[in-house]
């Protein structure tokens, strides 16, 4: 299995700046790419950011320009730079990872149990 730690949530005023951090463990054999998620209440679970191993980006309209994504391979972790935050990026949200677990098993998705990410003054 994997697991995932997130951590770096809290609360901020609007425009100010948070960085979340996630740790994949496990017996992991391949991570093909690592991202977050968030999702407000009465709302679904929508892409923020996501990194391919590979290094490409792939971001949100709503959050371009003001997230960064980047990511360590060696250490199997992915951050997310917030800044210029608003009170509608308040939302939990969560470390996703497309990992395999052996060289035969097809990747999956793995999930973390989401950091808390509230905007307002």
């Amino acid at each position: 299995q994997v697991q995932l730690v997130e951590s770096g949530g809290g609360l901020v005023q609007p425009g100010g700046s948070l960085r979340l951090s996630c740790a994949a463990s496990g017996s992991i054999f391949s991570i093909n790419a690592m991202g977050w998620y968030r999702q407000a209440p009465g709302k679904q679970r929508e892409l923020v950011a996501s990194i391919a191993s590979g290094g490409s980006t792939t971001y949100a309209d709503s959050v371009k320009g003001r997230f960064t994504i980047s990511g360590d391979n060696a250490k199997n972790t992915v951050y997310v730079q917030m800044n210029s935050l608003k009170p509608e990026d308040t939302a939990v949200y969560y470390c996703n990872a497309y990992a395999a677990l052996t060289a035969w098993r097809r990747p999956r998705n793995y999930w973390g149990q989401g950091t808390q990410v509230t905007v307002s003054s």
